[in-house]
């Protein structure tokens, strides 16, 4: 603002200041003969071009002052990721996550042996031209029915435990020569992000994890409106309970976070900011009020250079 008014100030010197070389010039050219001829008509118009300058000056002050107003509303406070890196608190221990299973995850689960023949019976596979294993879909209970074996509890496990379970479950039935490989995985892992971010959206995990960061950045990250102490998460357990938790990506530790890591079906919420949420509110009939009061004021800055 302060620059404004220093600018205001050098065009009132300019435009309206009798000592100006400007003023000074036209004096000099024509308005003392006129005066001396016509002091009466010299007044009138010395006042009417007084009055001009006058409104042109208060336009051109008031169209700064907005300028000045639209350019500080933003600011850079909060936006910058982990500023406090330098006293970041380390883990005690780290540790690799590995995402569970939840009821209504689909699970892909494919077993080998030695004779490839003896697998048979334990793999679903789709009758089609082209052989294709279908998948299992974990129940409410965090059960699923699996061929020969039956009904198996897999939910809460990890994908490396759910195989161990299902190894075990299938040894009795295979030779003692045999040696069962199982491979879990999840096909339907993925995330939804939401809110003030370039690319919302729902996005599939095929390596079975992803941190809150790398979910911001499939989303396209956030926008210079997004709140960044204030990210909330939505999760829901394998009970069906949803909780909220909130994610402060200015600080640091949030990589020490139990919620750093996202489970399946987590939803990321980017709050906007105050200025983006009065911009929400005001709606088109502010745009269009502008739109208008900078039509009317061209159309009177002509008027005035018509009339000069």
């Amino acid at each position: 603002m302060r620059g404004v008014f220093i600018l205001t100030a050098s065009f009132f010197r300019f435009s309206g200041h009798p000592s100006g070389q400007l003023g000074k010039g036209k004096n000099l050219c024509g308005q003392d003969m006129a005066s001396a001829l016509h002091p009466e008509r010299s007044s009138n118009q010395t006042k009417t071009n007084m009055i001009k300058k006058i409104s042109i000056l208060n336009l051109s002050f008031l169209m700064l002052a907005a300028v000045s107003l639209l350019t500080s509303c933003g600011s850079s406070k909060n936006v910058t990721y982990f500023k406090n890196r330098e006293a970041l608190e380390q883990a005690a221990k780290g540790y690799l996550f590995d995402a569970r299973i939840m009821p209504k995850d689909v699970l892909s689960i494919v077993v080998n042996t030695t004779t490839p023949s003896a697998a048979y019976q334990f793999n679903l596979v789709t009758p089609t031209t082209q052989t294709q294993i279908q998948s299992y879909l974990v129940d409410n209970d965090g059960k699923i029915q699996f061929p020969v074996v039956g009904e198996l509890k897999v939910g809460g496990l990890t994908k490396t435990e759910a195989e161990q379970l299902i190894t075990k479950a299938i040894t009795p039935y295979l030779a003692e020569s045999e040696n069962p490989v199982v491979t879990v995985r999840m096909s339907s892992f993925s995330i939804s992000v939401l809110g003030e971010v370039n690319a919302p959206g729902t996005f599939t995990v095929a390596r079975e994890k992803i941190n809150v960061l790398e979910a911001l950045a499939r989303a396209g990250d956030l926008t210079i409106y997004g709140v960044r102490n204030n990210v909330t998460l939505i999760r829901e357990d394998n009970e069906g309970n949803k909780s909220y938790h909130t994610l402060n990506l200015n600080d640091a530790n949030i990589v020490n976070s139990p919620y750093y890591y996202l489970q399946q079906n987590d939803i990321i919420y980017v709050e906007p900011n105050k200025i983006k949420a009065q911009n929400s509110a005001i709606g088109t009939s502010t745009s269009i009020w502008l739109s208008a009061t900078g039509i009317l004021m061209s159309v009177a800055t002509l008027l005035v250079s018509i009339f000069k």
